[in-house]
């Protein structure tokens, strides 16, 4: 195994934490079956152990890491077909929600929400560079627009089957894996992430529920399968 390049390693809060320690996992860095120790991981970030202690329970909640023993915590071991089928599970998910909600009508809170995330990644983007706030932000903004389709329809049975299908590997929408080597690429891939999502609010303001539906399958594929046409790590790498 080659050395970890630190350099690409961001420091800071637990969302940075987390989607570094997705990246090395993704990247095979740390194999499964690997222990992870809350003082090794801390010292590589050039962090606190409590961002690390916070990063372990989400990506155990996430299924890349399983509980060993008390507190320690071991990476799951998971394949190329894992990551892909969880996707495809959540986006035909959402994309019943999408279907769902743009057949009932967009409500202007739930519209409100979307585009102030539309607006957010405007925002983002607008510096034609990715740097640790921009990653961050995205995230959460991220996670916001997704949840509020599913929250907007009302569907406990549909919500609890999402929150289900988050617990496989990759599979959750704001499990965002980011490649620090090429973050070129990676702004590309959340240029395209932006138009899906500009693409999915429109479809649903203007009540086309097939198309909603449609959009929203595609999208759950951009963070992996589409990785390799901005010369990324893809859903190989794992």
């Amino acid at each position: 195994m080659d050395p970890i390049e630190t350099r690409d390693l961001p420091s800071g809060g637990a969302p940075s934490v987390v989607a570094s320690l997705r990246q090395l996992i993704m990247a095979g860095r740390y194999a499964a079956g690997t222990r992870l120790a809350e003082v090794a991981v801390a010292e590589l970030l050039g962090v606190s152990r409590t961002p690390v202690r916070l990063a372990f329970r989400t990506l155990a909640q996430e299924g890349l890491l399983q509980p060993a023993g008390k507190r320690g915590f071991v990476v799951r071991a998971f394949s190329e077909a894992d990551v892909l089928c969880g996707i495809e599970v959540r986006g035909v998910l959402e994309g019943l929600a999408a279907r769902r909600l743009a057949e009932r009508g967009l409500d202007p809170v739930t519209r409100a929400t979307l585009e102030a995330c539309l607006a957010e990644g405007e925002a983002v983007l607008a510096g034609g560079t990715l740097g640790e706030p921009e990653i961050d932000r995205w995230s959460r903004l991220n996670e916001r627009f997704h949840g509020a389709i599913v929250h907007a329809v009302g569907s406990q049975v549909i919500a609890d089957a999402i929150a289900r299908n988050n617990h496989l590997p990759f599979a959750s929408a704001d499990s965002i894996v980011i490649d620090r080597s090429a973050l070129a690429g990676e702004y590309e891939k959340i240029r395209l992430a932006q138009v899906h999502h500009r693409l999915i609010v429109d479809a649903l303001a203007r009540g086309e529920s097939a198309r909603a539906e449609m959009l929203m399958r595609e999208h759950a594929y951009v963070g992996l399968r589409y990785a390799p046409l901005f010369g990324l790590q893809g859903a190989s790498a794992a």
